[in-house]
């Protein structure tokens, strides 16, 4: 399976059915060059949502921050390969060994799936990792630079982190390491209704600080006309007003 490059916009499918998951992709139509199934969407519908979406030509980010011991995330990530999603977060919280192990069954799939490790959480602050033990006296940076290097270091290709740290990720980050960044707002919107995220830019901003792909979700899906949505979002993306 050749790995898609395409718009660098990911539409998250924040759905709770296939119903409605479907209809948002039909709205789409076929704009993003990337669709991301969530951990809500997942066990509503299951493996064969990603399953169907993949033989219907979409590429799939399957978001489900695996986390837990090296040979469970290793045997997930083989039954992921095999459904045909192209991109599977795991949690760098894992660490080390879980991710190598995951890393390998990847590999071993042939597949071409390629994982990505989620440093922080863009709901999360420095208070917020202070508060369950992960940040007493570092900043949020520090603690993604080093899941990011970690994830390097252990064979990922690449992270999901905020657009606030994707500079200094990508400072330090091989040409081909992804950066995929959620927490993205169009058009001014960071400064706006950040939902439930803390860390948020512009997708321009978020593509010029060094991410490959950026997820946007609401202000895509809530729109009156979530295509039309989508293709601002690649004009700003191409500099285009």
């Amino acid at each position: 399976m050749a790995f898609s490059v395409g718009n660098r916009l990911i539409a998250a499918l924040d759905a709770p059915t296939r119903d409605e998951a479907d209809m948002l992709v039909t709205r789409l139509g076929g704009v993003p060059s990337w669709v991301k199934v969530g951990l809500e969407l997942f066990c509503a519908e299951g493996p064969a949502i990603v399953r169907d979406y993949a033989k219907r030509g979409l590429s799939v980010m399957l978001d489900l921050k695996l986390h837990d011991i090296p040979e469970t995330v290793a045997r997930a990530t083989a039954r992921v390969a095999g459904l045909g999603a192209e991109l599977l977060t795991i949690h760098t919280a894992g660490g080390w060994k879980m991710m190598e192990a995951a890393a390998e069954a990847a590999r071993k799939s042939g597949t071409g799936l390629k994982l990505l490790g989620v440093t922080v959480l863009t709901s999360m602050d420095a208070a917020d990792l202070a508060q369950v033990g992960d940040g007493e006296n570092v900043s949020v940076e520090e603690i993604v630079l080093k899941r990011a290097q970690l994830a390097m270091e252990c064979g990922l290709d690449g992270v999901v982190a905020s657009p606030q740290e994707a500079a200094a990720v990508r400072a330090g980050a091989p040409e081909d390491f992804l950066i995929v960044t959620p927490g993205v707002r169009p058009g001014g919107g960071a400064a706006k209704a950040a939902d439930d995220q803390k860390r948020v830019a512009t997708p321009a901003a978020a593509i010029a600080a060094g991410a490959d792909y950026i997820v946007v979700g609401r202000p895509v899906l809530d729109a009156a006309d979530p295509r039309a949505a989508a293709e601002a979002i690649i004009a700003e993306l191409a500099g285009r007003p």
